[in-house]
């Protein structure tokens, strides 16, 4: 943890920079011109966009795309040929890169990218300068901030997976050094220059906010493995759940070559930014990979561990006496076990909020944990017992139950926080960093998420109680 801290503060040297995927403050102070380039290796970009200062509240925080006239839906917006997107490409690699990226865990795969970006950043004439050079100087993903600010985003979870990069990266840079110290200098992967934590955290960094996955070849078997790759001018395209382009992938059978186009999904005002979905994620991934947070974000969630002690403490608190969530009957461990909450190896990790709400697996964990018989139980599949919509599967009693221990589990998880909503609002209106209100943002929506989830049971509830009054 201490190391940690250690790189946190060697990366947060650099003026931290509001978020966004494209920022203002670019690698170079004058780099040639992204939308020239592009047409100049064979690209196509559409003739009404341009660059342009995106801007929030007054406040310049990128760059990005902008139609300067109406655009209609389904023009072609930019296409790139094979030779302009960035990947890893193992049969060219450098032998030296390709051993470093074998050390690099499948989920840190931005870092096995952002080697090869290392290398051609270092390379004189690299063909990607022209679009490396227009990168951002500085990130503004958690392993950039100060502890103070790590400490601020007040959730278990991030926290645990921001020291578990700010660990990498320091592993990774000790095991970088032991591998170039012997080498010649034509042998360099680098060209010679020094590669440290700070540049292996904004080289990781700029891959996570700006690859995307496409096709790669064809493999023997005629199937296709999902390829990072950087797309230049394509990554500065902002994000939006309700994207006005999308990127289509055309193949060329005859010389298995592609083109990656970008396509108007819609009509594009004058002066509108091109959009599109990175995927429908949580703020976790929203943050750690690409520095912004989603108000209001219909896909965050939070985590919470399955834990028979835990909902023993809710069942309490909600002032349900019956069950005993620690020693469940035999029957009942039998389906825990089949929804992979208990057995050899479960999957403990359940999840509140979303388009879910509340996850299948906790939900009927709890309907059957409530349940005293088991004909009426083995009367229903597990995809019932797993579904909020089916109404009532085990009667209204075991329904009423089981929302009252789950909004008894989110005021558990709302004590967990130091600070209320109202006291992180007031922090915001005087002002703080702009690392400090990216932390307080996001534990701002992920209390949120809780009180939702709160507020849409207790709906319920009143729903099943009027209808049980009624049928009585």
């Amino acid at each position: 943890m201490a190391a940690s801290k250690m790189l946190l503060s060697s990366l947060t040297q650099i003026s931290p920079i509001k978020c966004a995927v494209s920022y203002h403050t670019r690698l170079v102070r004058h780099p040639p011109d992204l939308l020239k380039w592009v047409k100049r290796e064979g690209g196509f970009v559409h003739q009404a966009l341009k660059i342009s200062p995106q801007q929030q509240d007054d406040n310049t925080y990128g760059l990005g795309l902008v139609a300067s006239q109406d655009i209609p839906k389904g023009s072609l917006l930019i296409s790139l040929p094979h030779h302009i997107p960035l990947k890893c490409d193992a049969d060219a690699a450098d032998s030296v890169l390709l051993n470093l990226a074998r050390q690099v865990p499948e989920e840190l795969w931005a870092m096995k990218l952002g080697l090869r970006l290392l290398q051609e950043r270092a390379k004189v004439g690299s063909f990607w300068w022209p679009y490396i050079s227009n990168l951002p100087e500085t990130y503004s993903a958690p392993i950039f901030f100060q502890g103070e600010d790590i400490k601020n985003l007040q959730y278990a979870p991030l926290l645990y997976q921001v020291n578990k990069r700010c660990r990498f990266l320091l592993d990774f840079d000790q095991a970088v050094r032991r591998n170039l110290e012997s080498l010649k200098p034509n042998d360099h992967p680098f060209g010679g220059q020094e590669v440290d934590a700070l540049s292996l955290g904004w080289a990781m960094s700029a891959v996570s906010s700006r690859a995307f996955r496409l096709y790669g070849k064809m493999t023997a078997d005629g199937t296709r493995n999902n390829v990072p790759m950087m797309l230049p001018l394509i990554d500065m395209c902002n994000h939006s759940f309700k994207p006005n382009a999308q990127i289509l992938q055309e193949e060329d059978k005859e010389n298995d070559k592609s083109q990656i186009k970008v396509v108007a999904e819609t009509d594009i005002k004058q002066d509108n930014p091109l959009l599109l979905n990175y995927g429908c994620l949580s703020n976790d991934f929203f943050l750690l990979d690409y520095g912004f947070v989603i108000p209001s974000n219909p896909y965050d969630t939070i985590e919470l561990k399955y834990d028979g002690a835990l909902l023993d403490a809710a069942s309490m608190a909600a002032g349900i006496s019956q069950p005993n969530f620690s020693s469940p009957a035999a029957w009942q461990q039998q389906i825990l076990s089949q929804l992979n909450l208990a057995g050899e190896a479960p999957i403990l990790k359940v999840t509140l909020g979303g388009l879910e709400v509340v996850e299948g697996r906790l939900l009927a964990a709890l309907r059957v944990l409530l349940a005293s018989d088991v004909e009426t139980v083995r009367k229903h599949d597990l995809n019932t017992l797993k579904s909020l919509s089916a109404e009532t599967p085990l009667g209204i009693a075991n329904e009423v139950a089981a929302f009252h221990i789950i909004i008894a589990l989110c005021a558990i998880a709302l004590e967990h926080f130091p600070t209320k909503i109202m006291e992180d609002e007031s922090l915001l209106k005087q002002g703080v960093s702009a690392n400090s209100e990216l932390a307080i943002q996001f534990r701002i929506e992920k209390k949120s998420v809780i009180i939702d989830v709160m507020r849409n049971l207790s709906r319920r509830m009143k729903l099943l109680t009027s209808k049980d009054a009624a049928s009585a």
